[in-house]
């Protein structure tokens, strides 16, 4: 005997299907944007820690560089913690003096060639960061250096 079959029969596993598309669509889109909120707060963290090293830099002098760069990286001149932005090392950072002197000359930080990891392997694995670069004129603020 011959059956004939409904149209609900004819459907079966195209609820699967359907969801699989969407779930598709839905998670690709929600880690998208996960890893653009990641990329965009460490891309501010980054313009930040060159505005701090700079601003610690007019304050305190010529003095050691290694101070300034480990503020940039590190929130502290001492170079103690964890890094700020994950993979941010002092050899991302330069350091440059121009003509400095109490209330004259500049300092120039620059955060140089930082590598972005996604989290999600399927975007790719980094991408590179532009420069940070901040520079500011010297002042005393009422703090004069040792070295002057």
């Amino acid at each position: 005997m011959l059956r004939i079959r409904t149209a609900k029969e004819n459907q079966k596993g195209a609820t699967l299907v359907e969801f699989a598309v969407g779930a598709t669509i839905f998670l690709t889109a929600m880690f998208g944007v996960v890893e653009f909120g990641r990329a965009l707060w460490t891309h501010n963290a980054l313009a930040d820690a060159a505005r701090r090293g700079a601003r610690y830099g007019t304050l305190h002098g010529i003095g050691d560089l290694d101070k300034v760069k480990n503020v940039v990286v590190f929130g502290n001149p001492e170079g103690t913690g964890n890094p700020l932005v994950n993979d941010l090392s002092v050899n991302n950072v330069d350091v440059q003096y121009s003509t400095f002197g109490l209330n004259g000359g500049t300092v120039q930080v620059t955060i140089n060639d930082y590598q972005f990891q996604f989290v999600v392997p399927i975007v790719g694995t980094t991408i590179s960061m532009p420069k940070y670069t901040t520079t500011l004129t010297a002042e005393c603020a009422g703090y004069i250096p040792n070295d002057m």
